[in-house]
């Protein structure tokens, strides 16, 4: 190599050194007076309403404290591995023991548990509050009065996985038409049953709304092949108690009944149909101003 060509080269890797320095610079974080980045990015399972609902709560919430919050919709493995990459700061829909214990398994070293913020999650079948079957037990025998078929939500959720490997084969099942799509599919498969006055078996799970907006009953579960009622849990990402440690705090004191997420949910998903959420949610907050900022003292 002649030496002009290598003084030439030498010259633009220091340019090249200084352009990234700067662009380091340039990159750093911006940060809150509470000592949090105030970008957040809060990673949100497809199709699974209670975590939205908390979710869009939690965008209001924060947004009004300063932060740029990003809601990002994906299926649970790519949040969890995202999660582990600081792709995505935090998901608010972790259902444990039993749910997502999977993904758990895989990813959890790489994850901060921030604590469970209801206590009344349970997976569940439900039919038409005036179907001919109370329980698991008498559904296989009684298939062909639902047309034979179960209706399911999302291939990579828990719920298919706990119906494919624990409720199916528990209680005999196998002969139905078990249908995944989507949770959206799902509800309209219930929603033309009801209308036709017609049964329809559904994988389910509480808290929903759609117990408030359809006469739904959940069958019996006589094996306890769907598990005990369980925690929905929020976890950050790997640098997560570093980056947002304010934010980390008011998730892991961050309590959320029943009847106040129903409230929630009722209002972004059964009022007017609408997917603009935040003029809901905003209303929803005035309606619950106290508890509302209770979230972040």
């Amino acid at each position: 190599m002649k030496k002009r060509t290598l003084t030439g080269a030498l010259a633009l890797g220091a340019v090249s050194a200084l352009a990234l320095a700067g662009c380091a610079a340039g990159a750093e974080a911006e940060t809150l007076e509470n000592g949090d980045e105030k970008s957040v990015t809060i990673a949100v399972f497809n199709g699974w309403d209670e975590g939205i609902a908390a979710s869009e709560l939690w965008k209001a919430v924060l947004t009004e404290q300063g932060y740029d919050v990003t809601l990002e919709y994906a299926d649970p493995a790519p949040v969890y591995s995202g999660l582990t990459t600081d792709d995505y700061d935090v998901t608010l829909d972790t259902w444990l023991p039993i749910t997502h214990a999977d993904y758990i398994e895989q990813y959890g070293d790489d994850l901060v548990d921030l604590g469970a913020w209801n206590e009344d999650a349970k997976l569940t079948i439900a039919v038409n509050e005036d179907a001919p079957v109370d329980s698991l037990a008498d559904l296989a025998a009684n298939a062909e009065l639902f047309d034979n078929r179960l209706v399911g939500i999302e291939p990579g959720s828990g719920l298919n996985r706990v119906t494919t490997e624990e409720v199916i084969p528990t209680y005999g099942l196998e002969k139905m038409d078990y249908l995944t799509s989507s949770t959206p599919a799902m509800l309209a498969e219930l929603t033309a049953a009801t209308e036709a006055g017609e049964n329809v078996a559904v994988t389910l799970w509480r808290p929903h709304w759609a117990y408030d907006a359809f006469p739904l009953k959940d069958l019996e579960d006589p094996e306890g092949a769907l598990g005990e009622a369980e925690g929905i849990h929020s976890f950050g990402g790997k640098s997560f108690e570093t980056t947002h440690p304010t934010l980390a705090g008011w998730l892991q004191d961050f309590e959320m009944d029943s009847e106040l997420l129903f409230s929630l949910e009722n209002a972004m998903f059964n009022a007017d149909g609408s997917d603009d959420y935040a003029p809901i949610v905003e209303q929803w907050i005035a309606d619950n101003q106290e508890y509302v900022d209770s979230l972040t003292k």
